[in-house]
């Protein structure tokens, strides 16, 4: 009896814990949503760096849609660094002459954390603007962002999937808006530190300032969110996500099962070295309610009984979890996909708890690399 009462009692709480973490992000989102800034008419000199890796597939279109943005052409230059490609990315980005420059990632270096570092070293902007070479922003990309560049020492700009053709695609879909949209509340909030490296902007003077990447550039991953922990630290930094449809990137999701999970536990890998200890607790807190399902799946084959308490404990977590996604979702215009999410709801449930166990053991693979 004791025992038991003890299950409800710790299965209560962290029932509390999820929902008013859910919640407090659902609000964050409104904060942001309800937020009006005045967009400035200033336009500093911008810097695009963007690292490349065997990209020449990818290229044409990114340098197409960075010619056709409205910013004054004279505000802005292309930095595209090869980070020692094997294909043909390097002489494309050359060949593409007017503000675009090529440069070459030095002999003994690699990873993106290099190219970047590189590159800015070679950037003459005030402000530096990085997205990845397989990216599409739209033609106001650059002015939507720097609209809001004069009361902001870190831009997180927004996301979002395209080309969604499969069950795999609706799935990562669906993750992604839910990241996004913690993304933008966390930011609203000041609860942690959040973003995606597809879209972020920086001074050029502060990436110097807390010198670069030094002290997670031995990392494979997390050249976006430890380096906006570095600048959100410093005493008057200002950390906004731009929520304007104009600075929206668009992305290709994953092709494949296979190659999601691998692209998801790298991006995992990096949460135990978050200096941010706000958001790995918040993460370890989701992790352990996520797993707690599967545990309770398994006692479901010795106790029968214990059926409907999974079974209700899912739909109530897609209930408290789709409040908070569906605005979201209505933002990047991707409304129509919410019906899939309560089916999505149990193989959601699983891999959080796979890709959280294994993204903190062993190594993966990137770009044709062994990485740790």
């Amino acid at each position: 009896m004791i025992g038991w009462g003890l299950f409800w009692m710790a299965w209560a709480l962290m029932w509390l814990a999820y929902a008013f973490l859910i919640d407090f992000y659902r609000h964050g989102w409104k904060v942001g949503e309800s937020a009006r800034f005045e967009p400035s008419a200033h336009q500093p000199a911008v810097s695009v760096v963007v690292a490349a890796r065997n990209e020449a597939a990818n290229l044409p279109r990114l340098l197409a849609v960075l010619r056709a943005q409205d910013y004054p052409a004279e505000s802005f230059e292309v930095l595209l660094v090869d980070d020692h490609s094997e294909d043909g990315t390097y002489a494309l980005a050359a060949a593409a002459g007017g503000n675009v420059r090529a440069v070459q990632s030095p002999a003994g270096t690699e990873g993106k954390k290099a190219a970047l570092t590189f590159g800015i070293g070679q950037a003459t902007g005030d402000w530096i603007v990085a997205t990845d070479a397989d990216c599409v922003p739209g033609p106001g990309w650059l002015s939507g962002m720097m609209a809001y560049a004069d009361d902001a020492t870190f831009l997180a700009g927004p996301v979002r999937y395209h080309n969604i053709r499969s069950f795999c695609d609706r799935f990562q879909t669906l993750d992604f808006i839910t990241l996004q949209g913690i993304t933008a509340a966390s930011v609203a909030t000041g609860f942690h530190s959040m973003c995606n490296g597809a879209n972020l902007a920086y001074p050029r003077r502060l990436f110097n300032e807390v010198g670069g990447f030094a002290g997670v550039d031995r990392l494979a991953s997390g050249d976006d969110l430890l380096l906006m922990h570095k600048i959100a630290i410093r005493k008057g930094a200002s950390v906004q996500y731009v929520r304007h449809p104009d600075a929206i990137v668009h992305t290709d999701p994953a092709p494949g099962w296979r190659a999601f999970w691998k692209q998801r536990v790298r991006w995992a890998s990096k949460s135990a070295h978050y200096d941010d200890k706000r958001i790995f607790w918040a993460l370890l807190m989701v992790y352990f309610f996520n797993l707690h399902f599967v545990v309770l799946a398994a006692w479901c084959f010795g106790n029968p009984q214990l059926l409907g308490l999974l079974i209700g404990g899912i739909l109530l977590k897609t209930v408290v979890e789709i409040r908070f996604l569906a605005p979201v979702a209505r933002f990047f215009g991707q409304q129509h996909l919410l019906p899939w999410f309560p089916l999505m709801q149990p193989l959601h449930i699983l891999y959080t708890v796979l890709v959280g166990a294994l993204s903190q053991v062993g190594k993966y693979e990137w770009k044709g690399r062994r990485l740790r």
